[in-house]
């Protein structure tokens, strides 16, 4: 019996840390949907789809968080113009992104009030958005939205605009709350197992 109370701390140090170190999985709906008709106008003019650039999606998440504060001045029609993303040194940062991989990125932030789904593939398709939509340069993609702002970050298939990630050091790696409980409950266990 008593060798059984290690094994079952054991397990229960398993399982806390299988659900600290898991993420949530939070689908976007809107963002999706609009990929799928991107990749779809894109399939259109015999261009390649988009991929999914993890880099660029941070930097989309990171840029659209900015913007959700700012109002929306003209919903039908893409206000903003489009910035490179070497434009945005706070979400390169965040993301740890090389900053010689971004000067061919491209972002592109449209506004459109509850974020209907054939205006936004409007804005980015018939639109001044449009000329690096069908651009073949652009192969990856990162979308992100809050609020009324849905932001689209392309990355080319250059090594200019490849969104490659930066050497990250151990001194400046962030390590989460949950990485210290495991590794505390870890010690637990092994010292309760001498």
């Amino acid at each position: 019996m008593a060798s059984l109370k290690p094994f079952h701390l054991f397990s229960v140090v398993v399982v806390v840390a299988i659900f600290l170190l898991s993420h949530p999985v939070h689908s976007d709906d809107v963002a999706d949907q609009l990929l799928q008709q991107l990749n779809s106008f894109r399939t259109s003019g015999n261009l390649p789809v988009f991929t999914k650039n993890k880099n660029a999606h941070c930097a989309a998440k990171k840029i659209a968080d900015d913007l959700e504060d700012q109002p929306c001045t003209n919903p039908t029609n893409s206000q903003v113009n489009e910035t490179r993303l070497s434009d945005y040194p706070k979400a390169i940062s965040k993301c740890n992104i090389d900053a010689n991989t971004t000067s061919d990125a491209v972002v592109l932030p449209v506004c459109v009030p509850k974020l209907v789904p054939t205006l936004l593939l409007t804005n980015f398709t018939r639109t001044h958005f449009s000329k690096y939509i069908n651009d073949s340069r652009y192969t990856g993609i990162g979308l992100s939205s809050e609020d009324d702002w849905m932001v689209v970050v392309l990355a080319s298939n250059t090594q200019a605009g490849s969104l490659a990630n930066g050497a990250v050091s151990l001194v400046k790696a962030k390590v989460g709350l949950g990485h210290y409980l495991v590794l505390g409950l870890v010690g637990l266990v092994l010292y309760l197992l001498q």
